[in-house]
């Protein structure tokens, strides 16, 4: 009996050896076909394996796929049959569903995703429902995955039966599997092949419906087609509509609640496209008024205005209540769109004449365009408060009269006539022009006094963009660094990551800001190569942008060659101002230390410290004379250098077309040619990198093509000499006058600047306000009145710029009358008349009218009435003598008529006030 047990088990021990030999030999035949990339050989090998098993093979996977990561170039066909089988066999190894959709979502995995979802579908073929569900649901909220995996998430869907995934990615590749990808298919007879598509497909009511409300709808939905086209999803959204296949009332308010959302024009296409055709009767519309209104005021324009169209409808069909359209009408009139601001007055009007006890509540937002800087759009609303003023009572009489006081000078007499004597009254009061304060510069705040705080000022995001808080960083940097350059070394390595800092090239082409100098503090930058750049400037610049950047970059190479040594305990450069100056008196002390020191000032250092000290004022004849006491070479520099008139000098200049006939006429900056006056101070004591601003015999002109970083920091290189500096900064804006694209930085630096104000100046503020750019076109509003405040605006030299740049074509006559409007908008109407007045003889005088031009003497016209100017432009009196009802010809006749009554109005007084 006991040797049958015994035999018994032995026999059952050998069965589980067998057997886990076995299923050893089967993981050991999984991982092979999977090592060899044949990925159909994964389910039947998997099959036979049970939980115990697919977890020890997945130990393996990973390991693999790790190593598939390793691999280098020359083995990557074989890494793509390898991460192909993978694929599939981690999805049937995981025994969660979670861990399975991370697996199946690796990025290293992407290529498969598309392709081999049947592959992975026949090894989760064991899987209960639920489990399944629970996978769909985590690879469908993963956009790219969804997108990629629309196969394999489909499948899983309908084998499990859970809800159809109603995600982004998902339904971005379900369109693009549904939407036929020719084309130029022929039309048949019958339905369009996508309407048939979606007819078949139980899941479009869930997808199309998602698709309405997508804040960036598929680009199959938004393919521009007729709308009989086969691929037209609008139509076919609103055939499903029509057969009852989709909820009219479950798409409308998917439509009205994506609109009511915003955004581009192009993602809110489909969204209107689908309402109007799906045409809902105006029924379906009366709960959704609140959501309209929010549409007409916010939405881009072609979909303000189908709101503003169906809220009309609702409104002539008595079904919009006046508060409902008195809040659509202040919200139209609010847009910048003429056309959606006239269709709301019409609307208005045609209520007012069936409901006129309605005026108490709309009339007042009818008012709210008085203000309006189109002064036909004033009258219009004049007009229509005027028509009905007998119906309003007492209290909104006195608010609309209130609200006249906006309207132009061109409106008043009307208004008067409407309003009574107070309103004259107040129309008599003598114009102010009014001008903002004068910038009184402020004082740079002391650099850090702690290394921890210096640490901080470094790591600041932008730092090296604010000229600012660099100056500052920088300063503190050499300060520390000469008195314990070893904390603040440690410092540095703790906080910054320094392996790019070590690559040949990281430093080849910029000094990427402060990085250069923490670099050369570290001794991470060979002094050859710092050498090398201090040696750059022999040759003339190619370009002013890389001049003006290249004097910034030799002084950090500078410092970072000298930093921590006793050679620089300080920076002589460092602005007392924010404008980047540096105050004289302050610079003799700096070099007294210096000189008690027994240090030689730095190059570059002395030189950039000369370019800001202020020239003028009461302290610059004693900080000469202190200079020049100190006795040393430095010392006798600047007072030599403050005692100079102009030390340097950079005129402009445009060759002829017909000299320069291979260049468009419309490219100012290739016809631009800058000279800098010939200083030999400059040529000779100056590093090699600043040389060029004392200009050479041989070579005196610099044209500029190339656009280059660092323009945050030109104005603080210049920021006692704005004409030179003006001069420098002219090709960039010439440039960005054509392409639109920002380059006006350096024009504030320059309005709040010291020195001479000539051509450059006024020419720089020209290309600057016909600029392509709207923040250009405000920087340059700024600067004039800035310019203004100060008294160093040339008006007419302004003026004459801008008349010539738009007579060419360079500059635009819509830009201009933007910036202009903007102006005087400010209260500065006597000022932008005097910059137009100069404009406006040049551009009248061409033989074929500027087109346009009528928007920039609107603008003038309305300076005009509320300034009170006087005096005729020469061309403007022929221009009216010709007629025509054009806006050209409208608005040259206003003009006309305001500076005739303008010439015997008294002289106005002009106050500055502070806003």
């Amino acid at each position: 009996m006991g040797t049958e047990k015994a035999v018994g088990t032995e026999k059952h021990v050998g069965t589980e050896k067998a057997v886990g030999t076995e299923k050893a030999v089967g993981i050991e035949k999984l991982i092979e076909a999977v090592r060899a990339g044949s990925a159909e050989e994964v389910p039947g090998l998997l099959e036979p394996l049970g939980a115990a098993e697919r977890k020890a093979a997945l130990t393996r996977l990973k390991a693999l796929r790790t190593e598939v990561k390793g691999w280098d170039g020359g083995r990557e066909r074989e890494a793509v049959r390898v991460r192909r089988a993978l694929y599939a066999a981690g999805a049937g190894c995981h025994p969660g569903a979670a861990a399975a959709a991370t697996w199946l979502g690796g990025r290293d995995l992407l290529a498969w995703r598309s392709q081999d979802g049947p592959l992975v579908l026949q090894v989760l073929a064991d899987r209960p429902p639920e489990w399944l569900a629970e996978l769909a649901g985590r690879l469908a909220e993963r956009p790219t995955v969804a997108e990629d995996g629309y196969g394999l998430i489909r499948g899983l869907v309908e084998r499990s039966g859970c809800a159809v995934p109603a995600s982004d990615g998902y339904v971005r590749a379900w369109a693009r599997e549904v939407t036929p990808g020719s084309r130029w298919m022929r039309r048949g007879d019958g339905s369009p092949p996508l309407l048939e598509r979606l007819r078949a497909d139980p899941q479009t009511p869930v997808l199309a419906l998602h698709a309405v409300t997508m804040p960036e709808p598929p680009e199959q939905v938004t393919w521009t087609a007729e709308a009989d086209s086969p691929r037209h999803w609008p139509t076919a959204i609103a055939t499903l509509v029509g057969e009852g296949r989709l909820d009219r009332s479950e798409v409308v308010d998917a439509a009205v609640s994506r609109l009511l959302r915003g955004g581009r024009l192009h993602d809110l296409r489909f969204p209107l496209d689908v309402l109007r055709l799906v045409a809902p009767p105006l029924d379906e519309f009366r709960e959704r008024v609140a959501d309209l209104i929010g549409i007409a005021a916010d939405a881009p324009s072609p979909v303000a205005g189908y709101a503003q169209e169906v809220l009309g409808d609702l409104a002539a069909a008595g079904s919009l209540s006046v508060a409902a359209l008195a809040e659509l009408t202040s919200a139209v009139l609010f847009r910048t769109e003429k056309k959606l601001m006239q269709a709301q007055l019409v609307l208005v009007g045609k209520v007012l004449a069936r409901e006129p006890g309605a005026a108490d509540a709309l009339l007042p937002a009818v008012a709210e365009l008085f203000g309006h800087e189109d002064t036909a759009l004033q009258g219009r609303a004049l007009k229509l408060v005027g028509r009905h003023l007998p119906s309003v009572d007492a209290a909104v009489r006195g608010e609309l009269a209130g609200q006249a006081g906006l309207l132009s000078p061109a409106h008043r007499q009307a208004a008067v006539e409407l309003f009574g004597e107070a309103l004259a009254a107040e129309s008599r009061e003598p114009y102010e022009e009014i001008l903002p304060p004068v910038p009184v510069p402020r004082p740079v705040e002391p650099s850090a006094t702690t290394v921890e705080a210096l640490v901080e000022q470094l790591l600041a995001k932008g730092v090296s963009d604010d000229p600012v808080r660099f100056e500052r960083a920088l300063d503190g940097l050499v300060r520390h660094a000469h008195r314990d350059r070893e904390g603040v070394t440690r410092a540095v390595r703790e906080a910054f990551t320094t392996t790019d800092w070590q690559q040949p090239y990281h430093f080849a082409y910029e000094s990427h800001g402060v990085h250069a100098v923490l670099a050369g503090l570290l001794g991470l930058v060979e002094r050859s190569w710092i050498d090398d750049r201090l040696a750059r400037g022999q040759e003339p610049p190619a370009s002013l942008h890389q001049a003006l950047t290249e004097i910034t970059d030799t002084r950090l190479w500078e410092a970072a060659a000298l930093i921590g040594t006793d050679a620089l305990p300080f920076l002589l450069a460092a602005p007392t101002l924010e404008t980047g100056a540096v105050d004289p008196l302050v610079l003799v002390e700096r070099l007294r230390a210096y000189r008690d020191a027994g240090v030689e000032p730095a190059a570059a250092d002395l030189a950039q410290a000369l370019l800001r000290v202020l020239r003028t004022g009461p302290e610059s004849g004693r900080a000469a004379m202190e200079a020049a006491a100190l006795d040393t070479r430095a010392g006798r520099r600047l007072a030599a250098w403050l005692r100079t008139d102009e030390p340097m000098a950079a005129t402009v200049r445009f060759l002829p077309r017909e000299d320069d006939r291979t260049l468009q006429r419309w490219w100012v900056r290739d016809r631009m040619v800058v000279d800098f006056a010939d200083r030999a101070v400059l040529r000779e004591e100056f590093p090699p990198a600043f040389r060029w601003l004392g200009g050479a015999p041989e070579v005196t002109s610099v044209r500029d093509y190339r656009p280059v970083q660092g323009h945050e920091h030109w104005a603080s290189v210049l920021p006692a000499d704005r004409e030179v500096l003006a001069a420098c900064v002219l090709p960039s804006l010439a440039s960005g006058i054509g392409s639109g694209r920002e380059s006006a930085d350096p024009l504030t630096g320059m309005a709040e600047g010291e020195g001479r104000v000539g051509r450059a100046v006024a020419l720089s503020l020209a290309l600057a306000l016909g600029g392509g750019h709207a923040d250009d076109r405000l920087r340059a509003v700024d600067a004039l009145l800035v310019l203004a405040a100060r008294g160093d605006l040339d008006t007419r030299g302004v003026g004459e710029e801008l008349g010539w740049l738009v007579a060419e074509g360079s500059a635009l006559p819509n830009r201009l009358a933007d910036a202009a409007r903007t102006a005087a908008a400010a209260g500065a109407y006597g000022t932008v008349w005097e910059v137009l007045a100069a404009t406006l003889p040049v551009t009248l005088a061409v033989e074929k009218p500027v087109r346009g031009l009528g928007e920039v003497l609107a603008v003038a016209a309305d300076c005009v009435e509320r300034c009170g100017a006087g005096g005729v432009p020469s061309g403007l009196a022929g221009l009216v003598a010709r007629g025509g009802s054009t806006q050209l010809a409208t608005q040259a006749k206003r003009l006309l008529n305001a500076l005739h009554e303008g010439t015997d109005q008294t002289t106005t007084e002009t106050t500055r006030i502070g806003r």
